[in-house]
């Protein structure tokens, strides 16, 4: 089957397998990024937006993508470095395998939310899973970044 869609930006038409998850498609076209965790959409490594809302896709189809806008990680590489000095510095990179999911997820809470509460954070971040933390390094670093971006927007 054919399906067209715009990998961070740039247009895509491909034939692919009807069964080929998300996850390996986007793999395929160079997005590294995207990882594979549990396969079971219990970890968060293999999040990507889908016309700018956060999804797993290890549990979507390639096929159900179709038309759609889809941005991983080196699709918003700028904005993802700038959160990344505040992750460090809170200490919260350490084995840095999640940290490409996390990520995404703060850049969408931080696009979706006018002024998320704690709450509203750890809601954004629950699905990521971290082996390496008790995250109160990556909420510091949310808390942190999200202060920043508001005192810009002062």
């Amino acid at each position: 089957m054919k399906i067209h869609v715009w990998l961070n930006e740039h247009e895509i038409t491909r034939e692919i397998a009807a069964d080929l998850p998300l996850l390996e498609f986007v793999r395929s076209e160079g997005c590294y990024s995207v990882k594979r965790g549990c396969e079971t959409s219990n970890c968060g490594l293999c999040t990507v937006w889908i016309d700018h809302k956060p999804v797993l896709s290890c549990s979507v189809l390639a096929a159900r993508a179709d038309g759609t806008h889809i941005t991983t990680l080196e699709g918003v590489e700028d904005r993802a470095k700038e959160f990344g000095t505040y992750l460090a510095k809170q200490g919260g990179e350490q084995c840095g395998f999640c940290n490409p999911g996390f990520i995404m997820n703060v850049l969408a809470m931080e696009d979706e939310l006018e002024n998320p509460t704690e709450e509203d954070m750890k809601e954004y971040l629950a699905g990521n899973l971290c082996r390496c933390s008790g995250y109160e390094s990556q909420l510091r670093a949310v808390k942190e970044y999200l202060k920043f971006k508001m005192e810009g927007k002062a």
